[in-house]
């Protein structure tokens, strides 16, 4: 027997089999669906003849018994019950093993499934006094005996004359059976396969469907996924030589190489393009499979769900598509199991009985978002939080501090479960944190977001493809290094005087303040061991910052230079490499040379600043976390006179200004700026409260003041207006719980409070405010403000 036949047959089964567990699924939704059912039969019967001329005995018994059961259903002698579907599942099931089995070891294997037929059998007997069904070697019995479909669809190799296809079309010949609708059916089948392999001559009636389906089948084929995967290698080489060649052509400025490499640019572009889409798959071909594992799932455990699909045709790179295949039916299962109801408890809370899953899928951004969300109970954080520490996975004061959305994403955690116990399904603790750990390992991320008695939903973000990406090229150390743009926010430079005063410490820790927020900064090249000590920025001539998100956590990349954007074709480490958490791969520049890939998140967690920037940013969750004594609270330090320290709430911070004492103007008897399209008042904190000449450098009065230094100022707006206060200096941003001690009765001042173990006054800022400016809550927003 060919190894093409068989290669072919094995092909064409396995998506026949992809396609009967959705048909099933459909049918057990839809009994009465006749159309449905007639597809099932012919698919059933199509693997069945196949296996018979193959000489698959085992396959083609398993196969016959349920076509037997679906030629009664067919023909309405039996009705389909959940039972039923269960066993023509099962047969599915066991027919893709069987298949597996050829394809490993040319054979189905030493396999015992009595117990499948007689389950089929028992099923076949039990609404009529039918005979039992017939032997496998009796064809003309079944109502469809005549369709050829397994022999012609087997006539692949035309130049082969071993495979003649004189014997397989003897069947072509139309049995007098008194069945005309199936018969119909057969035929059309027939002409389909045909058309499909080019066989002999049909007839008239025949040849006209055959045409139009011939060009049906003639506009599609199928290519080895190896070949394509050689393909785009050799697209990519060809992306890099046409990299090379710019950069030749445009460090030479010559007229006569220039026109020829910009269209070998275009025709590389085009050709890489095309080159792409052929390695496109839409997620539908991942989806197919989920309402065959919804149906297990929900039957295991006694649940009814209902599976909904938006963006099935939302496309993904063939490796993408492979990358979350497992992840998501993880997912799936998981939604199943732990998130929707059972039927009961749903109708108890005034729900439907029946759940409801969503698969979501969309472009956003240059990535691919997916989302899978239930209507279950959804998760609760406290439980979540209380089972995690039981574990020993974080400790009691890490759980207490963490918000709603932190205590829920505690599911990624290795070891986690809330299963109360072990089932085939879930319960073991293997699962969430493997899911995180894929999805990653291809530049994505996994979130989670829940609210108890409405729903769960489990978001991605991916990139479309792995092969060629865009990225940042910059320079550290002498070397050149590519960031993948899916992780590039931003990039900031700081220039001269910005750059000494831009990047503070605190807690030892550099950081800079970018549009009122900390950003933790890493230095690439201390995290690459090129310097042990962070550089003298008295003696840089500007800082370039690459601003990063890594785990949903920003942070800025402190490099040397910043050369500029292109398209790289990604190479894989070499295995002394790959297990170094700060590269992703590499890649060959346009002169020759090789350039490593960072791996965003790996520099984020080698350099701990993932951990420190989610302690940071607990500020802008919305934790309200009651103490015996007080509410932890957000607050800004800043200096106020010679030694006097302040803290205001953050959350009426509406940004963090610097400006030159030159841009000062008055107007009146006020100090202004111009600020945003406004005339914004300025107001001295120092000498409002401490009289002046306390303030430090800045007072304005009698005190000195160093008309050199910019001013700091706190900007704080309501109503559409703003009012700049004009501190002496930004000490911190702290989260801390805030116990009032002494309450003061001056204006402006709510009391004070022990904040980093030293004594601070509390500025009730919207009381100095009216002090100070008595019409700045009533005054009408004019015309030309923002």
């Amino acid at each position: 027997m060919s190894d093409d036949i068989v290669r072919e047959f094995l092909v064409e089964s396995s998506e026949n089999l992809d396609l009967l567990d959705r048909e099933l699924i459909n049918l057990e939704k839809d009994p009465g669906n006749r159309g449905t059912l007639a597809s099932i039969f012919r698919t059933i019967h199509t693997i069945k003849g196949t296996c018979g001329f193959l000489g698959f005995t085992k396959l083609e018994s398993v196969a016959h018994v349920g076509e037997n059961l679906l030629s009664k259903l067919r023909d309405g002698e039996l009705a389909l019950n959940p039972e039923m579907t269960t066993a023509l599942l099962a047969m599915v099931d066991a027919i893709r093993q069987m298949l597996a089995s050829v394809e490993a070891i040319g054979n189905e294997g030493e396999r015992n499934d009595q117990e499948l037929i007689q389950t089929l059998t028992r099923l076949l007997q039990g609404s009529t006094a039918a005979s039992i069904a017939e032997a496998p070697a009796a064809p003309a019995v079944s109502p469809a005996a005549p369709i050829p479909l397994a022999p012609i669809e087997l006539v692949v190799p035309p130049p082969d004359a071993s495979v003649a296809p004189r014997p397989i079309e003897l069947p072509v010949t139309p049995a007098p059976v008194a069945e005309a609708a199936p018969k119909s059916e057969a035929k059309a089948e027939h002409v389909e396969h045909a058309s499909d392999h080019g066989p002999a001559a049909p007839s008239a009636e025949s040849a006209a469907q055959s045409q139009s389906r011939t060009a049906a089948s003639e506009s599609s084929i199928r290519v080895d996924v190896t070949l394509l995967d050689k393909l785009m290698n050799l697209v990519g080489e060809l992306v890099l030589a046409r990299n090379q060649i710019l950069q030749f052509s445009n460090a030479t400025e010559d007229a006569g190489l220039l026109a020829p490499s910009q269209r070998l640019n275009l025709i590389t572009t085009e050709l890489q393009e095309g080159v792409m889409k052929t390695r496109m798959q839409p997620i539908g071909n991942i989806w197919s499979k989920f309402p065959r594992t919804v149906r297990d799932v929900a039957t295991m455990c006694g649940k009814q769900v209902r599976i909904e699909m938006e963006g099935k045709e939302t496309e993904l790179d063939k490796t993408i598509v492979e990358a979350i295949k497992d992840p998501l039916t993880h997912i799936v299962r998981n939604s199943v199991d732990h998130g929707i109801e059972k039927p009961e408890r749903r109708v108890a809370v005034g729900k439907p009985a029946e759940g409801r899953l969503l698969l979501r899928a969309y472009h956003e951004g240059g990535q691919v978002i997916i989302e899978i969300s239930d209507d279950g109970g959804g998760l609760d954080a406290d439980k979540i939080r209380r089972k995690v520490v039981e574990k020993g996975l974080i400790t009691p004061e890490q759980a207490a501090r963490m918000g709603e959305r932190e205590g829920v994403n505690l599911i990624f955690l290795p070891g986690f479960s809330t299963a109360e116990k072990v089932t085939n399904v879930s319960g073991r603790g293997v699962g969430m944190d493997v899911v995180k750990t894929n999805i990653e390992k291809i530049g994505g991320t996994v979130d989670v977001q829940s609210k108890a008695g409405t729903g769960t939903t489990v978001r991605m973000k991916i990139p479309r493809t792995l092969a060629i990406i865009p990225a940042l090229i910059v320079t550290s150390g002498g070397d050149r290094y590519a960031i993948p743009q899916i992780s590039l926010l931003e990039l900031v430079r700081l220039d001269g005087e910005d750059a000494q005063k831009g990047i503070e410490l605190i807690q030892g820790v550099p950081v800079h303040r970018l549009r009122g927020r900390l950003l933790p900064l890493v230095y690439l090249n201390r995290e690459l061991k090129v310097e042990d000590e962070a550089p003298d920025l008295s003696k840089l001539p500007a800082v370039n910052i690459v601003v990063l998100q890594a785990d949903e956590r920003q942070f800025g990349l402190v490099v040397d230079e910043i050369n500029d954007t292109e398209e790289i074709v990604v190479k894989p480490l070499g295995k002394q490499l790959k297990g170094i958490k700060t590269f992703a791969g590499s890649t060959i520049m346009g002169d020759g040379r090789v350039a490593l890939i960072l791996d965003v998140l790996g520099v984020a967690q080698t350099s701990n600043v993932v951990s420190e920037s989610r302690e940071r940013a607990l500020s802008d969750k919305e934790q309200h976390v009651a103490s015996m004594a007080g509410e932890r609270q957000t607050m800004l330090l800043f200096q106020c006179g010679a030694d006097g320290r302040m803290a205001m709430d953050l959350s009426l911070v509406a940004r963090l200004e610097e400006f030159k004492p030159e841009m000062v103007e008055c107007a009146g008897d006020a100090q202004v700026v111009q600020y945003r399209g406004q005339i914004m008042p300025l107001l001295r904190v120092s000498d409002m409260l401490l009289g002046s000449g306390h303030s430090n450098g800045h007072g304005r009065g009698n005190g000195k003041r160093d008309l050199a230094t910019n001013l700091q100022v706190v900007v704080y707006s309501e109503q559409g207006r703003s009012v700049g206060l004009v501190v002496d200096r930004i000490l911190d941003i702290v989260e801390e719980t805030i116990v009032p001690q002494q309450p003061s009765k001056r204006d402006g001042l709510l009391g004070s409070a022990v904040i980093q173990q030293r004594v601070t006054d509390l500025l009730d800022v919207r009381g100095f405010v009216r002090t100070a400016n008595p019409d700045f809550f009533e005054a009408p927003v004019v015309a030309g403000e923002r």
